[in-house]
């Protein structure tokens, strides 16, 4: 049986949620390997819609054993919010696992994040402010706090005392803001040890026996192959690695242990944040696209930018992830246009270039050469096989799938569980 890498193609928000729990009912884990709870999942369940930021999406699925792995930068208070939350709605969270080795975000990596996008201005690069970025710079730094040290209060100490050393200095001084009082974060901190210890486990080894014993594993990525901060346009990026290569260091799985990678694209395209965007709309036609997708961030709050689908960005993310399927959605969403425009390539300083260029300049001036294709005004949502939708509705599939280098394997016509059109078998 396989392990899985499900992860997003574009810039992020292409309802990795909803595929991630349309595979949970025949996957015996999800894994998030990546990232924090500036990534969030709707997932619509009959008529139930249910917004997860840090949690991985199989915590929906009552067979499925959620894990969040050691590449994670987990928020406690979020985390025991959001599990609060599903409590309450009748969500059985018992079966989540934590590795130890995952790293926390701390009160005073939000406040930097803050000041520091204030400080930069115009130059700013869009992130959440929930101190995702200052927390992984800490683990680079080898100053990062981890799960586990909640559970050896000298160690929580030290750790904390150094990691404060200089960014007190930096918030006094650069700044001007009051100084973070180590005492309070220990404090604080220690009482989340007993409230998260059952969850805390070798998620590594957990895996790894797993997979060897034939169970199916997925690993779910947030955010997406654009926001990579190695893969993507950078600087305006995420701080970790949403591609294919991050779950295997993010999980604790080697590769020759995947079997199948699959890139969730949006049948458009959508961005939030600052940076480059080729094909993103001013008009009228993007804030249909925003009004008629429901183009609002899970997470953030914030209207989403939105485009036309980019062909070059799919091959990119064909390319770098080693993509074996696709997952359409929101194919719904375009229902009314009588042509659909695609990007297939860019022009820079007149040349039309079909891949997606290295250079930040580039990409920076790329305008978009589209084609058009034909659109489709029936209603698609019911259509439960290929062949139920317009034939308009197939052939932009079609020419999608061919210009993106991976077979599409499943379609979304509506945002609930039951509006999918399987292609064909994930598993």
């Amino acid at each position: 049986m396989p392990a899985l890498v499900l992860l997003g193609a574009q810039w992020g928000d292409e309802g990795k949620g909803k595929a991630t729990d349309l595979l949970g009912g025949s996957v015996d884990y999800v894994v998030r390997y990546q990232g924090g709870n500036n990534a969030g999942h709707t997932v619509v369940v009959g008529d139930q819609k249910y917004a997860l930021h840090l949690l991985p999406s199989g915590i929906l699925s009552p067979s499925c054993t959620p894990v969040i792995g050691n590449g994670v930068v987990v928020d406690p208070a979020v985390l025991l919010s959001e599990l609060s939350g599903l409590n309450e709605r009748g969500v059985d969270t018992s079966k989540l696992l934590i590795s130890g080795n995952a790293h926390l975000i701390t009160p005073y990596h939000q406040t930097v994040d803050k000041v520091t996008e204030r400080f930069l201005g115009k130059r700013k690069i869009g992130t959440t402010g929930r101190g995702i970025g200052p927390a992984y710079a800490d683990k680079i730094n080898r100053v990062g706090i981890r799960v586990q040290d909640l559970f050896d209060e000298s160690i929580l100490i030290q750790k904390v005392e150094a990691a404060l050393n200089d960014k007190n200095q930096i918030l006094v001084k650069l700044f001007n803001r009051r100084a973070i009082s180590a005492e309070q974060v220990v404090e604080e901190y220690l009482g989340y040890a007993e409230q998260i210890r059952d969850y805390v486990a070798d998620t590594t080894l957990i895996l790894n026996n797993a997979i060897d014993e034939g169970k199916v594993v997925l690993f779910e990525g947030g955010q997406g192959t654009l926001l990579d901060v190695d893969h993507g346009t950078y600087p305006f990026v995420t701080s970790s690695n949403p591609t294919a290569g991050g779950a295997c260091t993010g999980a604790g799985v080697g590769p020759t242990k995947i079997s199948r990678v699959i890139g969730i694209l949006k049948a458009y395209t959508t961005r939030v944040g600052a940076g480059p965007f080729p094909t993103e709309l001013f008009d009228a036609d993007g804030e249909a696209l925003r009004t008629i997708g429901g183009e609002r961030g899970v997470t953030t709050g914030r209207d989403r930018r939105c485009g036309w689908f980019d062909a070059v960005i799919a091959r990119y993310a064909t390319r770098v992830n080693g993509l074996t399927d696709f997952f359409l959605t929101k194919l719904d969403v375009l229902t009314g246009w009588e042509q659909i425009p695609v990007c297939v390539a860019y022009e820079i300083d007149g040349r039309r270039v079909e891949e997606l260029p290295y250079s930040q300049t580039d990409f920076h001036h790329a305008k978009p050469i589209y084609e058009n294709l034909p659109g489709w005004s029936e209603d698609i949502t019911k259509a439960k096989t290929f062949a139920d939708l317009p034939k308009n509705a197939q052939g932009y599939v079609r020419a999608l799938e061919q210009m993106s280098g991976a077979p599409i394997s499943a379609i979304g016509v509506g945002p609930g569980r039951d509006e999918t059109i399987q292609v064909n078998s994930f598993l």
